[in-house]
């Protein structure tokens, strides 16, 4: 008869079978998994339990429980649902960072979003927001581990597609900005609105308008989020990857 196993967290448990035990590697890098559906659970306990760099810890299905995981093991990789919620999931990872700046700076977590659809806009706050790691929910299991091996070993990952066409966006024509261009390019990456922008370099929000439009000719990238995905690539900030066949 198959093994049962109980997953807790502060208000709710899961009961799920046991299919193996986890590896016992100490050089294994914890991985946790806040979701509501176990199956999912399972399914990442399968894949990790074939590795010998990456061990799920368990499984939790709320956000405090995982918090409550990352205080025994602060460089646990936590793999999130994006169901949660981007507004939920972002507040934690401030309030995470919040909780631990008395340690020397702000520390967020090493965590990675997966959802079954992600769009571009939700992909951008959740960079910058902190997130190290994005995919779908239909990524193959060649790519969930190499986006865990790649947050594991200090980098950001992303699922190629989630910004359309990637490629595009990362290989733009060369010309040179001037100053008040590039300022508007680093304030984009920041995710900042045009009237914000504006209030910032004190102009007008038709001229923060009339700068991006030049930004986007000159460098051959379309749209706000191309561009900050390039700045983020540029600075050495995020890895992609062609989705597996």
């Amino acid at each position: 008869m198959m093994n049962m196993s109980a997953i807790h967290d502060s208000t709710h448990t899961m009961v799920l079978p046991q299919l193996q035990p986890f590896p016992t590697s100490t050089v294994a890098t914890a991985v946790v998994i806040c979701d509501t559906q176990p199956i999912a659970v399972e399914g990442l306990r399968w894949l990790l339990g074939s590795t010998e760099d990456l061990r799920l810890e368990c499984g939790v299905t709320a956000l405090e429980a995982a918090s409550a995981k990352l205080e025994e093991m602060p460089r646990a990789i936590v793999v999130v649902d994006k169901g949660l919620g981007i507004p939920v999931i972002t507040d934690w990872l401030h309030g995470h960072a919040a909780a631990t700046s008395h340690l020397g700076g702000m520390e967020l977590p090493n965590v990675v979003i997966w959802g079954a659809g992600i769009s571009e806009a939700e992909a951008l706050k959740l960079l910058q927001a902190g997130v190290r790691g994005i995919l779908r929910r239909s990524a193959t299991p060649a790519n969930m581990l190499l986006c865990l091996r790649t947050v594991a070993s200090g980098g950001t990952w992303m699922e190629e597609g989630i910004f359309g066409d990637t490629q595009r966006h990362l290989k733009p024509r060369r010309s040179q900005l001037t100053e008040r261009e590039r300022q508007v390019t680093e304030l984009v990456e920041r995710g900042m609105r045009n009237r914000d922008i504006a209030r910032s370099l004190g102009i007008q929000t038709g001229t923060v308008k009339i700068h991006l439009k030049h930004i986007f000719e000159k460098t051959g990238v379309r749209g706000r989020y191309g561009l900050a995905l390039t700045g983020l690539k540029k600075k050495g900030a995020l890895s992609m990857a062609v989705a597996a066949a």
